[in-house]
C-alpha cells in the first residue's frame, strides 16, 4: 500500500512511504521511505522486483522537479522526498544539509508536473518481443505548468534495470493545450493487449498489436 504525503511538502516519518501489511491488518512493515506519492506500483515479471512511479512536488516552475519512474532493489530504500527531488534537486525548505547522494535516484526522470499513475511491465505476446520488460506509464496531465504536458501513455524501455529510452507510445488526449481525455489505469489482458482508463472520457480503451 501507498501512503502518500498529505501536503506539497512536508516532513513526517509516518507518510511519504510504501508498506506491505496482512490482510488481517498485522505485520505492518515499511518497504520504502521518501515517496511523495505513488499512485501505481507493480512487480518485475521476472525480477520480481518492486517499481513504482512518484508525482513530484509542485511550486518549483514549469520543469522541476521531474516525476520519477523507481526500483526498489530491497527493503528500507529512501527515495528523497522531501529533502532531495530526481536524484539531483535539493529542496529549497526541507534540503539544507542534505546531500541527494545519500537518496537512491530515479530509474529515469519523468516530465515535471504530468502525474504520472499507472505503470505496466509488459510481460504478454501480442505485441512485438522488443516491448516484453519495458515499461508502459499512465500520464495523467499536468495541472498547475504553463504548458501543458502528460495526457498521453510513455514508455520506459529498460536494459539491465536502467533506462535506456523515455518515449510516446500512445497520445492525442491533448489538442493545442486542451485535453479531452486523461489517462489513469494500464491493464494487461490474456490476449496480450492493453487496456487503458480514462477519468475525464469517462472510457476504457483497448490497444491492441495488429502486424
Amino acid at each position: 500500500m501507498s501512503i502518500g504525503a498529505p501536503c506539497n511538502i512536508c516532513d513526517g516519518k509516518d507518510y511519504a512511504v510504501i508498506a506491505r501489511l496482512n490482510l488481517d491488518g498485522g505485520d505492518f512493515e515499511i518497504i520504502a521511505r521518501g515517496i511523495r506519492n505513488s499512485v501505481g506500483f507493480t512487480w518485475h515479471p521476472e525480477t520480481k522486483q518492486l517499481w513504482f512511479t512518484d508525482n513530484g512536488r509542485d511550486w518549483l516552475g514549469d520543469d522541476l522537479p521531474p516525476d520519477e519512474l523507481n526500483h526498489a532493489s530491497t527493503v528500507g530504500q529512501h527515495f528523497g522526498y522531501p529533502y532531495c527531488h530526481g536524484g539531483f534537486l535539493l529542496d529549497p525548505e526541507y534540503g539544507e544539509g542534505k546531500k541527494c547522494s545519500n537518496y537512491v535516484a530515479p530509474v529515469q526522470k519523468l516530465l515535471p508536473h504530468a502525474a504520472s499513475l499507472a505503470l505496466h511491465i509488459y510481460s504478454g505476446k501480442q505485441f512485438p518481443e522488443t516491448y516484453k520488460g519495458h515499461v508502459f506509464i499512465a500520464e495523467h496531465g499536468s495541472w498547475n505548468r504553463s504548458n501543458k504536458v502528460g495526457y498521453r501513455i510513455s514508455l520506459v524501455k529498460l536494459k539491465n534495470n536502467r533506462a535506456i529510452a523515455y518515449e510516446d507510445f500512445a497520445t492525442g488526449w491533448l489538442k493545442n493545450e486542451s485535453a479531452w481525455g486523461r489517462p489513469v489505469d494500464i491493464k494487461s489482458l490474456p490476449d496480450g493487449s492493453l487496456l487503458v482508463s480514462d477519468d475525464k472520457a469517462n472510457a476504457i480503451y483497448r490497444i491492441y498489436y495488429q502486424p
